[in-house]
């Protein structure tokens, strides 16, 4: 699989991630408590959310009740409801940046710099799970304390929503998205390219030729070089030696 298949996958996983923390942090599933009075009829299921509690009676009736104050929560879902948004804006935020890096656009020009802004959307992605993961496994673990607790009422015991699961699950999937985009492309730095020239260098040489010249030479001076004659020696008679 090449750069941009790997960022596809890494996009589309993480957006689904992200689609399973906004249904986490609406849907009104953290606990879930089903009591059955005497007979049937005084049966009746309640849910707790980070915004609303619901009750749902034997006979199908719905009653839902927003949360208005913060305080009426419990500790582990006081902080769900900050650590979520918190996740879903930089999981946002960095599935965002994730196309501005990306391969298949041109937003920017190097390829270098498309690597790093994929690595940080990835990093952020990964940021979002962990922020996700933690307030879904503190209410797991306060819940199943509180049902395994023998002083707790019949009617106050509490058991694990769909939200604890869907977290859990989306959580997985946004660390998978966020690994896959920050090892999707390394950031490779240019390296020296014996073809490139940098201005100036290396220096242009070239051959300086010069054609003899046909003129006498005339030497100046006390130094006489040694200069071939440009017209041959006079002979001489041999008979002027005997």
């Amino acid at each position: 699989m090449g750069r941009c298949g790997k960022e596809t996958a890494g996009q589309v996983i993480s957006f689904v991630g992200l689609v399973g923390v906004a249904v986490t942090c609406g849907i009104p599933m953290w606990r879930v408590t089903s009591y059955i009075g005497a007979n049937i009829v005084t049966g009746q299921i309640v849910w707790d959310g980070l915004w609303m509690n619901c009750i749902m009676q034997s006979t199908g009736q719905m009653q839902c009740k927003i949360n208005d104050s913060v305080m009426r929560l419990t500790r582990d879902l006081q902080a769900a409801r900050a650590l979520v948004i918190i996740s879903l804006v930089f999981g946002f935020i960095g599935f965002i940046i994730s196309f501005i890096g990306a391969k298949c656009t041109s937003c920017l020009k190097q390829d270098h710099s498309k690597a790093n802004v994929v690595i940080i959307s990835g990093c952020l992605i990964i940021l979002a799970a962990v922020l996700v993961l933690v307030p879904v496994c503190w209410s797991a673990v306060i819940t199943i304390t509180d049902f395994q607790d023998p002083t707790t009422i019949e009617t106050q015991r509490r058991e694990i929503g769909a939200s604890i699961y869907i977290g859990w699950a989306s959580a997985a999937l946004l660390l998978i998205g966020g690994i896959i985009l920050t090892t999707s492309c390394p950031p490779q730095r240019p390296l020296y390219n014996p073809q490139y020239t940098y201005p100036g260098y290396p220096p242009a040489y070239t051959p300086v030729y010069a054609a003899p010249s046909s003129r006498a030479y005339t030497p100046t001076g006390s130094y006489y070089p040694n200069k071939p004659y440009t017209q041959p020696p006079p002979t001489y008679a041999a008979g002027r030696y005997i």
